[in-house]
């Protein structure tokens, strides 16, 4: 039996991506014959998606395409493990075909993108492909396609936070609306958006806190719907003071440009997902004692 080395493993690390102790199974099976070892491990790589699909992605990039006419575009998010694959050349690459692809196919859902032809084969098994390369799970998890007959802007800040917006005016107006949407993240174009569990929740607060000022019940009533117009005025995107003049709000700045809104999509990465606290230090350690 031929002694695995680390630097045996690291070799055969760079060239297939695949993960440090991936390679020294293949390694140890291929008795240290190292072509032998990458043939092993590129067999593997189409199975690797299964084993990674358990695992938290949490992290990830916002792709963003829009038509040479600005009428339809399209804002997905893909997630991955960490944020070093989220800027892996392969992994950009694919997040944007998806959102052109998505653009130009209009599938119903990710489960329809997924079955739509890429490369050699379709998103899916280019998807599995993928993870076996990198060595970490990813996933599609939304994409929004919009179609207009006005058009489109868009703004993405660093990858992370994606805002596409359907909009009549300028074309400067709709850059400005899609970047304070990013830096204020409203939750609906006005208030007739809002989420009734959102409202039924801030009003659940707003109740407690009257309460506890011992004011006479009418005063408590005009407290609570105060505190419920100062929600909306926040996190509607048309109440909001525009953030490059907030002596005006949105809504009134629009119509000074004689520009309105239509709607727009924000995402920002893994928002909503729980992430996994990692130990990287245990788990260099542990790589570390595999290859002892």
């Amino acid at each position: 039996m031929a002694q695995i080395t680390a630097s045996m493993v690291k070799e055969l690390r760079e060239k297939t991506d695949a993960p440090m102790m991936e390679c020294k199974k293949a390694l140890t099976e291929a008795d240290g014959d190292l072509a032998r070892a990458e043939e092993l491990l590129r067999v593997k790589l189409g199975n690797r998606a299964s084993k990674a699909a358990g695992r938290v992605t949490a992290e990830g990039l916002i792709g963003l395409y829009i038509s040479p006419d600005a009428t339809q575009g399209t804002l997905i998010e893909v997630n991955c493990e960490t944020d070093f694959v989220a800027k892996n050349d392969d992994f950009v690459s694919f997040v944007n075909q998806l959102a052109e692809l998505t653009t130009r196919h209009n599938p119903a859902d990710v489960a329809a993108l997924a079955a739509l032809p890429l490369g050699e084969g379709t998103v899916e098994s280019t998807r599995a492909a993928l993870v076996g390369k990198i060595g970490e799970n990813i996933a599609v998890r939304r994409f929004q396609r919009l179609a207009t007959e006005h058009q489109l802007a868009s703004y993405v800040h660093s990858g992370k936070i994606g805002v596409l917006v359907d909009f009549a005016g300028e074309q400067g107006i709709g850059k400005d609306l899609a970047m304070h949407i990013a830096a204020t993240k409203p939750r609906a174009l006005d208030a007739a958006g809002v989420a009734p569990a959102d409202i039924a929740a801030e009003r659940s607060v707003a109740e407690q806190k009257a309460a506890e000022s011992g004011k006479p019940a009418d005063i408590v009533i005009k407290m609570v719907e105060g505190s419920i117009q100062k929600f909306l005025k926040e996190v509607t995107l048309l109440s909001q003071p525009f953030v490059k003049n907030d002596k005006q709000t949105v809504a009134q700045m629009l119509k000074a440009q004689g520009a309105s809104i239509n709607r727009f999509t924000l995402y920002v990465v893994g928002e909503g997902i729980e992430k996994k606290a990692d130990n990287f230090a245990a788990e260099v350690a542990a790589a570390a004692a595999g290859l002892a």
